[in-house]
């Protein structure tokens, strides 16, 4: 289930189907890099040296010692599909009170090194969304030449005038494919996670979907 939140409150609710009849909220470039994460057992030539040994073992105790070492590597361990939001979304989510600054708004981004976070009211009830690409579009910084003042007014803005606003939330039992196809479609970074009141409780990432697809337990693509 999404929902669309801003100043004044929920004013959407509903499928993706019909979220996507609703018109783009804003359109942001945005390039996550990504570490890869992988599993690497055993090195493949010791692998083939396991096998050869096998075949033509030197006596019966150093047989029965690789043969219980290699029963080892085939054991299929049960994997939980991930499937849902609160999953894999991140449950230590860093808001922005809609009273902040950009300037402090920009320090909270900076000091747990993250690219964007929901913006909340007293009621921690979500109200927007604020990324640092937005706060560097050229469109919306001084040019080179503007006086200090210049530079002032923009960090001393409230968070309210620049952050991204009415914005798509998700709920913890969405389907993480769908959360996917709403991110493409909006072009957005990510979507806070609210519950039926509005207020956040986690946020999911383009970089939590891509680090579901590449470690254990998978996410589930084809279900």
């Amino acid at each position: 289930m999404f929902s669309i939140y801003g100043i004044s409150g929920q004013l959407f609710r509903g499928s993706m189907e019909q979220l996507r009849q609703i018109g783009a909220v804003a359109a942001i470039d945005r390039s996550n890099a990504m570490q890869g994460v992988g599993r690497d057992g055993i090195e493949p030539n010791f692998k083939a040296f396991v096998a050869a040994e096998l075949q033509e073992p030197s006596n019966e105790a150093h047989r029965n010692a690789l043969a219980t070492y290699a029963e080892t590597q085939n054991v299929v361990m049960p994997r939980q599909l991930l499937t849902q939001v609160k999953t894999l979304m991140s449950r230590t989510v860093i808001t922005i009170p809609h009273t902040s600054t950009v300037l402090q708004a920009w320090k909270i981004l900076a000091s747990h090194s993250v690219g964007q976070a929901p913006v909340v009211n007293e009621s921690l009830t979500l109200v927007g969304l604020l990324c640092r690409a937005d706060l560097l579009r050229p469109e919306t910084l001084p040019t080179p030449d503007s006086s200090a003042l210049a530079w002032r007014a923009l960090l001393a803005q409230s968070v309210a005038e620049v952050m991204l606003t009415p914005v798509p939330s998700v709920s913890l039992d969405t389907d993480i494919r769908r959360v996917a196809q709403v991110l493409l479609d909006r072009n957005l970074p990510g979507l806070p996670v609210v519950d039926e009141l509005g207020v956040v409780n986690g946020f999911v990432s383009r970089s939590d979907i891509l680090r579901a697809v590449v470690t254990d337990p998978p996410l589930d693509l084809w279900g």
